[in-house]
């Protein structure tokens, strides 16, 4: 892939991140205002405090929007490899406001079971808006999530993750309203409780995505990555093979062997091959770096 296709690529798929977060951010405003107005109106702390939680999806959209359009920025002299790390820094602000909502939940559902109180009213017309909002956050997040997988994208996976977290709240909320009305007020804390393990093991599982990528993690395992560059014809050898991977792109690097007596003309055509080699069994990798070596006296450590 050149370099100008490359960048082409890179934009394309940086604007389709960004619509969705922005068609994402659209819908969660709106379910988080409905929860919140219907809990304000109708005097339902638990409808109500919902709706604020399905705000901390709206400030993840933000965070997410604001991480793309920085990673979306091309390379220059200060960032040479390009802005792409400002994603992943973006899914793992999306992480860190995964536990703040954990904790949010939890607390909450520990003063209820102390006070031995329950602020949730079981009527009708609060099933249909917790049912309605519910089948919106079900259709965002399986959206987001299918797209961060089309699209290689860490933001739009750990914003599926928090708006899951909405989903389970949700789940929360009406599974307690089921058995208030059944006669057991305490249901709707302990619902909680259990929601809020769900949103913490969603927050680890972003917050390890985001490690992975932050501390160069590797993206292909090394034994396949050095059979791909060792199957191109004249090449004798190769005794290095790393990958990392940013922004949904994967940099590798190669050190060959070759025959000592290979002219420079023919070094670089034969790694050009390793190139094309590397990126057509992986079509994840935008760049490959490939070090040429004589076979008989390699240089290790490098």
């Amino acid at each position: 892939m050149s370099g100008h296709a490359a960048s082409r690529s890179r934009d394309e798929r940086m604007n389709s991140v960004q619509r969705v977060l922005v068609l994402v951010l659209l819908l969660n405003l709106a379910v988080a205002l409905a929860k919140y107005a219907y809990g304000t109106v109708a005097g339902l702390a638990s409808v109500q405090a919902d709706g604020v939680h399905s705000l901390f999806d709206s400030a993840g959209n933000v965070v997410g929007i604001l991480g793309v359009l920085i990673a979306s920025r091309p390379a220059d002299e200060s960032h040479p490899y390009g802005h792409g790390k400002f994603e992943t820094y973006a899914s793992a602000a999306i992480g860190v406001l995964l536990v703040v909502a954990a904790v949010e939940v939890g607390t909450g559902a520990v003063e209820r079971l102390v006070s031995g109180a329950t602020d949730v009213q079981a009527e009708p017309l609060s099933f249909g808006v917790m049912l309605a909002t519910l089948a919106v956050n079900v259709g965002v997040a399986l959206f987001e999530r299918r797209q961060a997988r089309e699209l290689g994208s860490a933001v739009l996976a750990a914003d599926a993750g928090h708006t899951m977290s909405d989903v389970l709240v949700s789940v929360g909320v009406i599974v307690g309203l089921g058995f208030v009305a059944l006669g057991f007020p305490q249901a709707d804390a302990l619902v909680a409780l259990g929601v809020m393990l769900a949103i913490a093991h969603a927050a680890w599982e972003v917050l390890r995505s985001a490690a992975a990528v932050l501390s160069d993690h590797s993206a292909i395992d090394a034994d396949e990555l050095h059979a791909a560059a060792f199957a191109v014809e004249g090449v004798r050898g190769v005794h290095r093979a790393r990958s990392r991977a940013m922004s949904g792109e994967v940099f590798c690097d190669v050190h060959v062997l070759v025959d000592p007596g290979m002219t420079v003309r023919d070094s670089h055509e034969l790694a050009t091959q390793v190139e094309q080699a590397v990126m057509a069994r992986f079509p994840q990798v935008v760049e490959v770096l490939v070090h040429i070596e004589p076979e008989d006296d390699p240089v290790e450590g490098l």
